[in-house]
């Protein structure tokens, strides 16, 4: 719509009206509005000269509309209210108390320590919404960089160009067996001992597999996957039938039953990951997301690894 179209009138004239109208005096409305007489009598012909026609009929004794002025004010009602109702909207999305989050997470996080965190964030926060995409690393980096999700949490290693990247700790691997393998009686145990073991794993495209193979691959040695699943819940359950062992990040582990598994700390090498959040670097975050990435800054545990 042309500028030129639109009335040049602003919302304490369109009050100043409805108020006139309201109280059937300039004298009375002036009184409630706080303003003197002559400054809202120029309020009211500043709003008569933008819309060409005579809003009021004034006598000695009373103040009454016009046919126009009845019509102008019904408009003016709704124009405030809607006003009034977009004004709290916008306090709202402001305030974090509406509005949507979209967060792409590998499934390890979104497993294991996410859920206790966002339960806690959206205690304060009942009427803005989650969406969860959970996916691998380069699924997350897609879904940022497409503008598909406002943020990810991911690994932090090689990011392309454009993805702002904050830390937020670091996370080692541990070695899940089922209950009663002969592992389990070591307190801890080597990346060599798994050499001849059957292993529950994830594809090889996935970046945990590849954190694995590359340190068995540093060591010189060979590591035999004996089934190779896409998701943690599958790989939980095959570990605790007892078809295989798992390497896994420390973090998934806390989202499932430690019911018939054993965990067990991994050494020579301790494997670490570098976690953290990352966004597009010349996307502005809505309050809502901004909101969310503050909590996780500030609520994530310390010292995972």
């Amino acid at each position: 719509m042309p500028p030129a179209s639109i009335p040049d009138l602003s919302a304490r004239q369109l009050i100043a009206v409805l108020e006139v109208a309201g109280q059937g005096s300039f004298v009375a409305a002036a009184a409630v509005l706080k303003l003197s007489q002559p400054a809202l009598t120029r309020s009211i012909q500043r709003v008569e000269d933008v819309l060409g026609v005579a809003l009021f009929e004034r006598t000695t004794r009373r103040v009454r509309l016009t046919a126009a002025g009845r019509e102008f004010v019904a408009v003016a009602e709704r124009v405030l209210n809607d006003l009034r109702i977009t004004a709290r909207s916008m306090r709202d999305l402001a305030e974090e108390q509406r509005g949507q989050v979209i967060l792409s997470c590998i499934m390890s996080v979104a497993n294991g320590l996410l859920p206790a965190l966002v339960a806690a964030w959206r205690a304060a926060r009942p009427g803005v919404e989650l969406h969860l995409r959970e996916g691998v690393h380069g699924a997350v980096l897609e879904d940022v960089r497409s503008g598909a999700a406002d943020l990810g949490i991911t690994y932090l290693g090689d990011l392309p160009e454009g993805i702002a990247a904050i830390p937020l700790g670091k996370e080692v691997f541990r070695l899940v067996l089922p209950r009663g393998h002969r592992l389990a009686a070591q307190a801890e145990i080597a990346l060599a001992d798994l050499e001849g073991e059957a292993l529950v794993s994830f594809p090889p495209e996935a970046r945990t597999r590849r954190i694995v193979d590359g340190a068995a691959a540093a060591a010189g040695l060979t590591l035999r996957p004996a089934v190779t699943v896409t998701q943690f819940a599958t790989m939980m359950g095959f570990v605790r039938a007892g078809v295989g062992m798992a390497l896994v990040p420390a973090g998934a582990i806390a989202g499932f039953s430690a019911e018939g598994v054993e965990v067990r700390p991994l050494v020579r090498p301790v494997l670490v990951r570098d976690l953290g959040i990352v966004t597009l670097a010349e996307r502005a975050l809505a309050p809502a997301a901004a909101g969310f990435l503050a909590m996780l800054r500030q609520a994530w545990p310390e010292g995972r690894d």
